[in-house]
């Protein structure tokens, strides 16, 4: 595995961190959408933080809505100035730029940004060969910057991409797994699993559990969803998987607490493992934290 420290989080009060929600504004001309995501109208960065302390979560990583603001990370900006101690940044790339290398330098160096992102799905899916996004890879060798992958129903791409950039660590988002935005779950919603399986013998691929509950065919608890996640654990290990929502695009499936406790209060996992999926990894490979913890006495 890519060198980024040893695993620091093993206290009862370790930090809880989600690893993907969003925030946003209404729709308004000053920052106007480029398409609609399922969610509430507005999610502003207080909303969220409101949302979080609500069920103990002490940070997340505040991943800028594509959909919403394509490569515009304008407004993950403005609440992670707001909330520093709460939020790290992850920024949709767009690997078409001719300076796509200059903008990753300049997002590698913005407070706060700790990842960074390809949408390679529908009409932004490309290949492994894509000069754009092998250049994108590059550069988070580069400046040490995890680069999340949307690749759920080509995720051969990965695999292709982790071959050529041993050195970059990849993070596979929600799973790898097409998931839903509203009811129902779909139907065989694990069928793509073993190929998602098969990229834990690339050392430098972890993957975020991201979204999982809204892949379930059952009412909290999502007892469903557990036989494939423990083939998930068992090939990457918890030193290589992230725990996440997936907040606000799942609020047609799940509550944010339902989704928090159905990791949080399951007695599958380990308190160790429990610790490392929900906040302990995460911090190791994105080298950020929550600060303060709220949980420590002033």
């Amino acid at each position: 595995m890519i060198g980024r420290g040893s695993l620091a989080f093993m206290a009862n009060d370790a930090p809880i961190i989600d690893a993907q929600v969003h925030a946003y504004e209404r729709d308004h001309p000053r920052r106007p959408w480029r398409g609609f995501l399922h969610g509430p109208p507005e999610v502003t960065g207080d909303d969220m933080v409101a949302a979080m302390d609500e069920v103990e979560v002490d940070g997340a990583l505040l991943v800028s809505p594509w959909t919403m603001y394509r490569f515009d990370a304008g407004y993950a900006i403005d609440v992670h100035r707001q909330h520093p101690d709460r939020f790290a940044m992850i920024k949709p790339i767009d690997p078409r730029r001719p300076d796509v290398a200059e903008v990753m330098a300049a997002w590698a160096a913005t407070p706060g940004a700790v990842g960074a992102r390809l949408m390679l799905i529908g009409d932004t899916e490309t290949s492994a060969d894509d000069v754009g996004v092998n250049a994108v890879l590059a550069a988070g060798a580069r400046h040490d910057l995890p680069i999340n992958l949307l690749c759920w129903g080509s995720v051969s791409v990965a695999d292709q991409l982790a071959r050529r950039h041993p050195d970059t660590l990849l993070v596979i988002d929600h799973l790898g797994l097409v998931q839903p935005f509203e009811p129902p779950p779909p139907h065989g919603p694990w069928a793509d699993l073993p190929a998602v399986i098969a990229l834990a013998g690339h050392d430098n691929i972890v993957v975020k559990v991201t979204g999982a509950c809204t892949l379930s065919h059952r009412q909290y608890p999502y007892d469903d969803i557990w036989e494939p996640l423990a083939r998930l654990f068992d090939a990457f290990g918890f030193d290589r998987l992230l725990w996440g929502t997936d907040w606000t695009r799942a609020v047609e499936l799940t509550t944010y607490r339902e989704a928090v406790d159905a990791f949080r209060l399951n007695d599958r996992l380990s308190s160790d493992e429990r610790r490392a999926l929900m906040g302990g990894t995460l911090a190791r490979i994105h080298r950020w934290s929550p600060t303060p913890d709220r949980r420590q006495p002033g």
